[in-house]
């Protein structure tokens, strides 16, 4: 019989400063392997076109939200650019019990709260860098999704998060989308295969173990 599957879930934290990629990766893994469950963020700013509350994020007013981190409903929480983010515990705790993965599409400082949480051996970090500033800029303006001052604002922004990528277990540099998803499924094949997230491994060993001592019943080494 083959090691038993059953392990604690991972949480896999996607970082990047904007426009680099992150949410798309985090889109295409998803649709890739449909037994990770995405962390759905709480946030204070307004929906976007499209939006839905509970599905992009839980849409929370700020006296909501801060009463969530008071009452330490929150695996992590942030504020960018003038509004709160965070990641409500519950649902990511449920997961790792049952054995899921958690994908987390956060910044920087919301990652680094989660590797400092008492979850932090079960973190997978992941930093996705852009071939280029020029490239970032351009990413942004593609989108268009900000005006003219909110992407000067994430611009100036980027710096600072970039200069946390050596903070990360693994850092990408997202030049092609379909490679940087393949290195990213690499990542997590590996990962779930480390030996100390088998649980049953050392049961297995000791089977094959008890497999040899009944061929070999005078053996005593």
């Amino acid at each position: 019989m083959a090691p038993s599957a059953s392990r604690r879930g991972l949480l896999i934290i996607l970082s990047s400063p904007s426009g680099a990629g992150k949410s798309t990766l985090a889109r295409r893994l998803m649709a890739w392997d449909p037994t990770l469950k995405f962390s759905v963020s709480a946030t204070t700013r307004a929906p976007r076109p499209g939006e839905t509350d509970g599905v992009e994020y839980f849409f929370k007013s700020k006296s909501e939200f801060t009463a969530m981190v008071a009452a330490g409903e929150m695996l992590e929480h942030a504020e960018v650019f003038g509004n709160f983010y965070g990641t409500p515990k519950g649902p990511v705790a449920a997961a790792m019990t049952e054995g899921r993965d958690t994908l987390f599409d956060i910044d920087w400082q919301g990652g680094q709260q989660v590797r400092n949480s008492d979850l932090r051996h079960d973190v997978v970090s992941i930093f996705i860098l852009p071939p280029s500033i020029a490239d970032l800029e351009a990413r942004l303006r593609t989108r268009a999704q900000d005006t003219d001052t909110v992407i000067a604002g994430r611009m100036a922004k980027s710096r600072d998060e970039i200069s946390h990528w050596a903070e990360y277990d693994y850092v990408i540099v997202n030049e092609n989308i379909e490679q940087a998803e393949d290195e990213v499924r690499t990542i997590l094949r590996a990962e779930r295969m480390r030996r100390d997230r088998q649980p049953g491994l050392s049961d297995f060993v000791r089977g094959l173990n008890r497999e040899f001592d009944a061929r070999n019943p005078g053996d005593t080494k």
